[in-house]
């Protein structure tokens, strides 16, 4: 008997393969599983009772029903266990393939060491995945690192990655995040200035300089007086700011919190839901004519 092709789906209602006959007019299983991984048979419609009839297999034959393949379209068995599995195998894809196409973003790396040049940052991330950008941030009139920089990578999950850990660049831990406030899309401007919360006495504005300026240039630190346990920060950069917010530091031994600075009475109360007098006692203490509390930048 020549050879001719019979018709094969995956299912009845799509559209159907053409897989080549033997000699004797059999079908290899072989030859439908290399077109549908993990087929064990075929089937088909009975075009008299519309009833699904299988197809006669032995020792990986498959042999035409009446010795006539016919114009039918034959549908490819699956074992149970095997098509569910192929179908999870199939939603992880569908999953990979959508966080493929998912768009990467610029991420700021905090904590730079001064001698850090963009080939150095390059070097370094380019072992996670193709980088399609490097930048140091550097003073404008002397050319010196502002301790920060930004890097951007062409796959989406090798940024996640990047994210999730810590950095150890040229012998100082760094950081990666998104910038630019994505905790609080609704802000309508991004501040220069932190809260810097659970401060202790014994920490002094060089000190808050001092530890600040590993993550970018600092232009104001402030210590309201009489002591209160807060402290603010501006940053010459908003997106260093705002990169922190969220943040728990360690500062001479103590563990203080860094949140946005925002001296608004409901955001204020916010802060200190217990505070004796109310919000209006919080209004007072945030009051600049009072605390001579420095302009805020935005």
């Amino acid at each position: 008997m020549s050879e001719l092709y019979i018709r094969v789906a995956e299912d009845e209602n799509e559209e159907p393969m053409e897989i080549p006959s033997e000699d004797d007019g059999t079908v290899l299983l072989s030859s439908v599983a290399a077109q549908f991984p993990g087929a064990c048979g075929l089937r088909y419609r009975n075009p008299e009772s519309q009833c699904m009839r299988g197809v006669r297999l032995v020792e990986g034959v498959l042999h035409a029903p009446e010795n006539d393949w016919g114009n039918l379209v034959y549908v490819v068995n699956y074992p149970k266990d095997n098509k569910r599995k192929m179908e999870e195998i199939d939603a992880a894809s569908a999953v990979k393939i959508k966080r493929g196409f998912q768009k990467t973003s610029d991420l700021i790396v905090l904590g730079l060491p001064w001698k850090t040049t963009e080939q150095d940052l390059k070097d370094y991330f380019s072992t996670f995945g193709e980088v399609i950008m490097v930048q140091v941030k550097r003073d404008v009139k002397t050319g010196n690192s502002k301790g920060f920089g930004f890097v951007r990578f062409t796959d989406y999950e090798t940024q996640t990655k990047v994210i999730a850990q810590r950095h150890m660049i040229d012998g100082r831990w760094c950081d990666c995040k998104l910038p630019n406030s994505k905790a609080c899309p609704d802000e309508p401007m991004r501040s220069r200035k932190i809260f810097v919360g659970r401060c202790t006495e014994d920490m002094t504005t060089d000190d808050l300089r001092q530890y600040f300026m590993q993550y970018g240039e600092v232009t104001d630190v402030f210590i309201p007086k009489p002591f209160r346990a807060f402290a603010f920060v501006t940053f010459a950069d908003d997106q260093v700011a705002q990169a922190l917010c969220g943040e728990d530091l360690i500062i001479k031994g103590i563990s203080v919190h860094i949140s946005n600075a925002e001296p608004k009475h409901n955001n204020i109360h916010q802060l200190f839901p217990n505070f004796p007098g109310g919000s209006a006692s919080l209004a007072a203490m945030f009051d600049r004519s009072q605390y001579q509390f420095p302009s805020f930048h935005v």
